[in-house]
């Protein structure tokens, strides 16, 4: 009767019923336990039933479980949106909450897009988007990832129009990448020259394109595209919609530049992997654009469950979790322990904070590699012919070495 998620339903496997969760294990109906690698999409911060967060909901759930956030707010809300602010770059201070990371980045397209209307810009009709992005599984954001998605292809008649530009992917022993980069961006240069005054926004994943399969790309190429359409007015919207919150090393990924973006959209492990929620962040500058007596420029969207209480009270304790000394000291030990240990006839190689991902050969051996692993109770999933390792701040080292000893006895 349930329809699967990303699954070809005629050739998968029957679903394995998990009936609980413990930490960076889920255990199933039979008894057996299997270590989540990837922290189950990348939403699960702290590990599965963490008592704290749930203590939290249950708290919240009896105060107060939900209110039109049109002519209210409420305290979760508003504590979420302080504690954020004591970690988000200064500019970035106006808050728009959604439910999840689709909906995030549909919000940033369409008040990009708008902005420009509302300054009486109407020929900025035109996205900017890295080649190999994912952004979701809505209509915008399946339009930015572009009509050769390998997830999106079959919608593309659909997709509104978006400029592609080239990414100089990095990993361990990667040559003449600077070249790479200064290749594409003199390629986009003439672009830009041409078509400019006609895109209203720069989109991407900032270092790491996840559903691409975990590719990287340096700073200093990031560095570099945002300072050139700087040059012609276009706004900017960094996804950290996965790598946010400690997943590369750093609070956001954007840490790691000198770069700041109009937008950042943020959602997946907002709330420690409970419940949904997400927020699209942007600027006094591009705020102000939106306040008038026309109420059509007023920005009209919005969700039923926009900044759901619950969801924001599991958010702002996972935040307070986040924030411990331990976990950041954890979260360096398991960086460290991707960059010390090897994986055996691993290809294209990369790390950044507690990701770790390589090639096989083919996506039939990456695919081999997953089932043996889960016959070995360690839950992973493959990208394409890409293995990565994800996995929750919870993960110990016995965890994680038992983790590559699988992986390597089978390579």
């Amino acid at each position: 009767m349930i329809w699967r998620p990303f699954t070809q339903e005629k050739t998968a496997p029957p679903a394995i019923k998990i009936i609980r969760g413990n930490g960076a294990y889920l255990i199933s109906e039979s008894g057996k336990k299997y270590l989540d690698m990837i922290s189950s999409w990348f939403v699960n911060l702290h590990g599965h039933a963490n008592r704290e967060i749930a203590e939290a909901i249950g708290q919240q759930a009896r105060t107060l479980e939900h209110v039109i956030f049109t002519r209210f707010t409420h305290d979760p809300a508003e504590k979420l949106v302080e504690n954020l602010g004591k970690v988000v770059p200064e500019k970035l201070n106006r808050y728009f909450f959604s439910d999840n990371g689709s909906t995030a980045v549909e919000v940033a397209l369409k008040m990009a897009y708008q902005y420009f209307k509302n300054v009486e810009e109407t020929g900025r009709t035109l996205f900017l988007s890295l080649e190999g992005g994912y952004y979701g599984d809505t209509f915008g954001a399946m339009s930015v990832t572009g009509g050769n998605s390998k997830y999106h292809a079959t919608f593309s008649e659909l997709f509104f129009k978006t400029v592609i530009v080239d990414v100089p992917e990095y990993y361990d022993g990667a040559e003449s990448v600077e070249e790479k980069e200064d290749e594409i961006i003199h390629k986009l240069e003439k672009t830009l020259k041409e078509i400019g005054d006609k895109i209203c926004a720069l989109i991407l994943e900032p270092l790491l394109q996840g559903s691409f399969g975990m590719r990287l790309y340096r700073s200093e190429f990031l560095e570099k595209l945002v300072n050139k359409v700087r040059e012609y007015d276009i706004l900017v919207i960094f996804d950290e919609v996965m790598t946010g919150f400690y997943r590369t090393g750093t609070i956001f990924a954007m840490n790691q530049t000198n770069v700041l973006p109009d937008f950042v959209c943020l959602s997946k492990g907002l709330t420690g992997g409970f419940l949904p929620l997400a927020l699209t962040i942007t600027t006094e500058k591009v705020y102000e654009v939106f306040l008038s007596d026309d109420k059509r420029k007023t920005f009209l969207h919005g969700h039923s469950y926009t900044a759901n209480p619950i969801a924001c009270a599991a958010a702002c304790k996972s935040l307070e979790i986040l924030f411990r000394k331990e976990i950041v000291t954890k979260i360096k030990e398991i960086e460290d322990f991707h960059i010390s240990h090897n994986i055996r006839n691993s290809v294209k190689r990369r790390s950044i904070g507690i990701m770790t991902a390589f090639d096989t050969e083919s996506e039939d051996k990456a695919n081999s590699v997953i089932n043996n692993a889960l016959e070995n109770g360690i839950f992973l999933r493959p990208l394409g012919k890409t293995i990565y390792l994800f996995p929750p701040y919870c993960v110990n080292a016995d965890d994680l070495a038992r983790t590559y000893d699988v992986i390597n006895k089978y390579l």
